[in-house]
């Protein structure tokens, strides 16, 4: 099974690229299959990162960045991959 996690934070205004930094600067304890970083309006910063797991697996995730550089705690999701058909 493939299961995708998604990290989304948003910056503390005016601090985007230094968000956007510390995410891509961040590493994980185990490589995932896949990962990959986008950034968006309102200086919001997502990471989703693709793992061969079940669903409720542990796995390494982002951490909480430092609390002045977001304006709110960090988003996370999970998502398993479904059949196209």
């Amino acid at each position: 099974m493939t299961v995708a996690l998604m990290w989304e934070a948003r910056a503390a205004e005016g601090r985007g690229e230094e968000l956007l930094a510390w995410a891509r600067a961040r590493e994980l304890s185990v490589r995932p299959l896949r990962r990959e970083t986008f950034r968006g309006p309102q200086e919001r910063v997502l990471v989703i990162t693709w793992w061969d797991a079940e669903l409720d697996a542990e796995l390494p995730e982002l951490p909480e960045p430092s609390g002045e550089l977001v304006t709110r705690a960090v988003h996370r999701w999970r998502f398993e991959a479904v059949a196209e058909g």
